[in-house]
């Protein structure tokens, strides 16, 4: 049978390198959790210039939940990317995520404030998060799949660890940018005039060229060995995800992607995330400038040690550096906070680096682990369905629920009673794993 005209482009292009495959698995990730973190970090002028209330707690609330609302979005996202990932490939699936998510971002900072265009402003600010969460709930598990299938045995865990930093190179490049801001990000000076009143917007226009690359990178690359092997083969899922709901190995297997993330809604989305307003609230006092410095801080110890968790579950197993990573959150969470709500610069900054590290061995390994959960068949269905329900509901929600907590309460050490809690959840899950880091992908 004569090849296609797609088939032999596709012969005629040259192999990509290791480091091409490597960006462009690590970029989309980039952008999807530099709208995230831009997004917490600049809650603060959002609430100022879309919200009535001057940035009170009310605004702030109702900008958390704007946060939350595109997290219950992400599990569509999932399954209609995930079904089509499965059916046509990865590849093609990561390109139009990549634009999406570039394109909701940036359109928050082109949107017109309240002050021009009344309650039109919240209810635009809220529809392109939801485009933003939809498109996201094709990006993690293509990203993580992409790389995994394109990675040799003995080195999936480091490989997709490195998407991972990629996340929180993203979470620190909008800190920076934020950190850069923030002299303009006050009521008083985004009221006043001039630069203040459109500084907040330049985080969100970055998103656009950022995306754009990823963009260029993506679409000049094949699909995964495994996709194209099982392509060939015609044992592609008609319907794989009624294909994981039939099976009751998949099932449960979903039910581990959904549980197995729980201490990511503590880690990334409250220790990360939040963090930045949970230190620049009247509770704790820190300008946003040091709030934002000991979060970069932060940023900068789990960079470091994100490669070395996921080289080390290539050597020991993803379910023991995962389970004593929840053990040491249980253990250091509540000491760790106390250490933040000094209100004393340095050791709010060791304080947050200890959790950072202790996070680090389990956001570097959770992706390789839910996608050794699952066959080549219904990998990008699955992972994302029941990663995405896990990161709605307890990722998205987070800053919202500490936000509401804390000034219910007026206890501050609530997001380490989320940590602990989330962790030993976690913990529990992940003892129930059958640990595949020294298997084969599963091609069936």
């Amino acid at each position: 049978m004569c090849p296609t005209v797609a088939e032999r482009h596709s012969l005629a292009r040259p192999a990509p390198s290791k480091i091409r495959i490597l960006t462009a698995g690590c970029i989309g990730i980039f952008v999807e959790l530099y709208d995230n973190g831009i997004f917490g970090f600049m809650a603060t002028a959002l609430a100022i210039v879309f919200v009535p209330g001057n940035g009170g707690t009310g605004s702030l609330i109702f900008v958390f939940s704007g946060y939350a609302i595109s997290f219950f979005v992400r599990p569509f996202g999932a399954v209609v990317f995930g079904v089509l990932g499965d059916r046509y490939g990865r590849q093609r699936m990561l390109v139009a995520v990549i634009l999406l998510i570039s394109i909701a971002t940036a359109g928050v900072g082109a949107l017109p404030p309240y002050s021009a265009i009344s309650v039109a402003a919240p209810i635009l600010l809220i529809l392109l998060r939801v485009v933003q969460g939809f498109s996201v709930g094709g990006e993690a598990a293509g990203a993580m799949t992409f790389l995994a299938e394109h990675s040799p045995e003995g080195r999936r865990g480091f490989n997709t660890s490195l998407a991972q930093i990629a996340s929180f190179a993203a979470l620190l490049v909008g800190t920076l940018l934020a950190y850069a801001m923030s002299p303009w990000l006050t009521a008083a000076r985004i009221h006043a005039g001039g630069f203040g009143t459109w500084a907040w917007r330049i985080p969100f226009l970055v998103a656009l060229p950022f995306g754009l690359i990823g963009w260029y990178i993506r679409r000049s690359l094949d699909d995964t060995p495994n996709f194209q092997k099982l392509k060939q083969e015609g044992g592609l899922a008609k319907n794989p995800l009624k294909e994981a709901f039939s099976s009751s190995r998949h099932r449960r297997a979903m039910l581990l992607a959904l549980f197995v993330p729980m201490m990511n809604g503590s880690g990334y989305y409250v220790l990360f995330t939040y963090m930045p307003t949970f230190l620049h609230g009247k509770k704790i006092g820190f300008t946003l400038g040091t709030a934002l410095v000991v979060t970069a801080s932060s940023l900068v110890a789990i960079c470091i040690a994100i490669p070395i968790m996921g080289a080390l579950s290539d050597r020991i197993g993803r379910k023991r550096v995962i389970a004593w990573s929840a053990v040491a959150m249980i253990v250091a969470a509540i000491p760790c906070y106390a250490l933040l709500v000094t209100g004393r610069e340095h050791l709010a900054i060791l304080g947050a680096c200890i959790m950072a590290v202790v996070f680090a061995g389990h956001t570097a390994v959770l992706h390789i682990l839910i996608v050794e959960l699952f066959p080549t068949r219904i990998r990008y269905s699955a992972y994302g369905l029941g990663y995405n329900i896990s990161s709605a509901l307890f990722g998205g929600t987070a800053p919202l629920l500490m936000t509401w907590l804390i000034s219910a309460t007026g206890n501050v050490y609530m997001p380490a009673f989320y940590a602990v809690i989330t962790a030993a959840c976690t913990l529990a899950a992940v003892l129930t794993v059958t640990d595949s880091a020294h298997l084969p992908l599963r091609n069936e």
